[in-house]
């Protein structure tokens, strides 16, 4: 299941880094944090040794740039 999970939100990470560069930048904060959630969940499958406070500021990080790009697509006027 968890490399079900891992190529699922690389293929969102990679689609939403195309539609960004499509015209729709506000998808770039959608690819950041896809791009964590492969970074975090390669790190369990792997074993990866990591620091809970880097694990806390990366999910900050992904939960904003998740908040710019919802508000970048409300904002939308298409």
């Amino acid at each position: 299941m968890l490399i079900a999970s891992i190529a699922l939100e690389l293929a969102v990470a990679i689609i939403a880094a195309l539609a960004a560069l499509k015209g729709r930048p506000h998808l770039f904060g959608l690819a950041v944090t896809f791009s964590i959630y492969v970074l975090y969940d390669l790190g369990r499958l792997l074993g990866w040794n990591v620091e809970q406070g880097l694990l806390s500021v990366l999910f900050l990080v992904a939960s904003a740039s998740a908040l710019v790009a919802v508000w970048g697509l409300y904002r939308d006027k298409r």
